[in-house]
């Protein structure tokens, strides 16, 4: 299918196969986008998107006037799943063993699709629906932290921003390997998960985590990096 743009909704008569083609090229776009930013990052060019589509890229513009907004449509099913997973971690008997779980569970996110390694480690304040989802899994991973810790499992001076640390890294690995040696994240995985465990030597030297509003302006930075306007 080659691409091509919607028809005239003023045209006499138009109203009715229009809104059945928007719909219709809504589904498409969306589908596109999940397997494009999945092979390509979120930065992928919309052009690739509207391709594989098989929609003019004025249609994807239409439906979706920001990169943002497609976004937001196309990962926040996926940041529900992120979400849902502290509740199911929450669960777990042994604090350390959900937190462990947990932290297992998101690398494999990040790894199986590119897109959601980097739509997990930045903000998108355009993206109210995927945003409502990463605040419920920030507060649900907040106290997932705080069990394992009170249960003398996780060390005491692990702090919640640790978490969006870890997850940098990880998808910094993917990134440069491009998951040919998937090995390298699960070792770097594991070896964290061991350094994160109570009962390891205390730092005095460790530096201080970042500040909430440090890690914010980072992720909100990262996000509007992946979203600035590229030629249509």
């Amino acid at each position: 299918m080659t691409g091509h743009d919607e028809p005239d909704p003023n045209r006499p008569g138009a109203a009715p196969a229009m809104r059945a083609d928007a719909k219709r090229n809504r589904e498409r776009i969306l589908a596109a986008a999940r397997d494009v930013f999945a092979e390509q990052g979120i930065d992928a060019p919309l052009t690739d998107v509207a391709r594989r589509a098989g929609v003019g890229i004025a249609t994807l513009y239409r439906r979706f006037p920001a990169r943002e907004e497609l976004i937001d449509a196309v990962f926040v099913e996926k940041m529900s799943v992120y979400a849902d997973a502290v509740d199911t971690a929450l669960t777990e008997p042994d604090p350390w063993v959900g937190f462990c779980w947990y932290v297992e569970r998101i690398c494999q996110m990040q790894a199986a699709d590119h897109g959601f390694t980097a739509v997990v480690t930045a903000m998108f304040p355009g993206a109210p629906a995927l945003e409502a989802q990463r605040k419920r899994a920030f507060r649900g991973s907040a106290i997932l932290i705080a069990r394992a810790k009170k249960a003398g499992k996780l060390r005491p001076d692990f702090s919640d921003r640790d978490l969006p640390m870890l997850l940098m890294a990880h998808a910094g690995i993917i990134e440069a390997t491009g998951n040919a040696v998937p090995e390298l994240g699960h070792r770097f995985i594991a070896y964290m998960l061991e350094a994160f465990r109570a009962g390891q030597p205390a730092s005095p030297g460790l530096p201080r985590p970042p500040r909430a509003t440090e890690l914010f302006a980072v992720m909100e930075a990262a996000g509007a990096c992946a979203t600035k306007p590229t030629p249509r």
